[in-house]
């Protein structure tokens, strides 16, 4: 499939335009009629649980890149490029979380409770405080990393494309020191390797595992960023999935690439799972009462237990059946309905671990057209985002990569 050398890398057209910001404007209008209407509560918990699903999708696809880099692992290529697109959610995120500030009452039911003690740690000027300096860390070194690894690629651009003007301006190609690009690339990779790790948990502790402030998991952080992996994962397979369709030979990405990429995602679903079992089992095991409670809500007392399975069944057990083929690793339609389908499984996760905080006593599981609504605005949220990013730099984002090839 050939490709005119003015094309961009999928074409942002008045048509994507036009159902993203109609999504948008769906999500927003049910958020904001549900705050106007006799429960406020769960317009605020869907947007959490929203906040907290396409936060990690974005901030586990970008985290590709910089390991790829880090580890100097060639195999990647082109995938990179599109892993560094999901940084354009960066700022979305940031804002979607400074407005939860708005609905703290609805959020933290703890506010109004004796903590013994952990007034210290838990109280919202503090909790905001914390968490929005840990966000713009992760945000603010993702961005550094995002423009030499641009201006890495601008430099190195090879597809014999125009490059705008204003881009060569951008990152001054008169002052371009090879050696200095990766340097900074490496450090900044690094920097927001860890920060990922460290601001995930920070972020899985506050804002999940502190609604329920009586229990506790010391494998709690780790649980949150690798699932946001695992996620950001399914996101990028989905992304490049729709590049290669496109595209075909043009897009730079080989079959190997979406073996590779498969193997890896195949991979961290088992982290994932392990991560998921052994905070089980230990606590099960330990028979604490604190503890003991919050697994026993969600896997065995109706109607969560139900909730439970769904969630173990179609982020796991399918997953890992279908990955053990490789063939179907180099189909792009079944794996974008598999990674769709285990993002969905992880937005049910979220519901299972906010939800009984939220409806103790409920009879079925409170989820309707406001949680799918909601949902479908912070979609178009991101889908909008990534679009807007591969079209104002297709220079950036190479195709026919020699060096991507084996």
């Amino acid at each position: 499939m050939a490709q005119n050398e003015h094309n961009t890398l999928i074409p942002l057209k008045k048509s994507v335009i036009t159902v993203f910001s109609g999504f948008i404007v769906i999500g927003f209008g049910t958020f904001v009629y549900n705050l106007l209407g006799q429960h406020p509560e769960r317009a605020w918990q869907a947007y959490m649980l929203n906040f907290l699903l396409w936060s990690a999708v974005a901030q586990g696809g970008f985290l590709f890149s910089a390991v790829m880099h880090t580890v100097k692992a060639r195999w990647s290529g082109p995938l990179s490029g599109l892993s560094e697109s999901f940084a354009a959610f960066f700022p979305i995120s940031f804002v979607l979380f400074l407005i939860l500030f708005i609905g703290k009452n609805h959020l933290f039911p703890w506010i109004h409770e004796d903590l013994h003690g952990k007034e210290i740690w838990l109280n919202i000027p503090f909790l905001f405080s914390r968490d929005a300096i840990g966000l713009l860390l992760l945000y603010g070194f993702g961005a550094v990393y995002l423009y030499y690894a641009l201006g890495w690629k601008l430099q190195r651009n090879s597809s014999g494309r125009p490059i705008r003007n204003s881009l060569i301006k951008l990152w001054n190609t008169e002052k371009w020191d090879e050696g200095n690009y990766r340097k900074r690339m490496t450090v900044f990779s690094i920097l927001y390797i860890f920060l990922f790790a460290v601001i995930l948990s920070l972020i899985g502790y506050d804002l999940v595992m502190s609604l329920d402030p009586h229990w506790y998991s010391t494998l709690f952080g780790a649980y949150s960023f690798v699932k946001a992996f695992y996620i950001g994962l399914g996101a990028l397979i989905i992304l490049a999935s729709i590049h290669y369709r496109r595209l075909g030979p043009a897009s730079g990405i080989k079959t190997d690439h979406l073996v590779d990429l498969g193997r890896l995602f195949f991979a961290f679903s088992l982290v994932w799972a392990d991560f998921f079992y052994c905070q089980f089992v230990v606590i099960w095991y330990g028979n604490i009462s604190e503890e003991t409670a919050y697994i026993i809500e969600r896997t065995m007392v109706s109607p969560w237990n139900s909730l439970a399975w769904t969630v173990f069944i179609i982020s796991f057990i399918i997953p890992f059946f279908i990955l053990l083929n490789r063939n179907i690793k180099t189909k792009p339609i079944p794996m974008i309905l598999l990674s769709g389908m285990i993002i969905i499984g992880i937005w049910l996760e979220h519901w299972l671990l906010l939800g009984p905080v939220f409806h103790h006593d409920a009879a079925s599981i409170p989820m309707g057209f406001t949680e799918v609504l909601i949902t479908l605005g912070f979609f178009g949220l991101m889908a909008l985002a990534l679009s807007i990013f591969l079209n104002l730099f297709p220079e950036l984002i190479p195709v026919e990569q020699k060096d991507a090839a084996r």
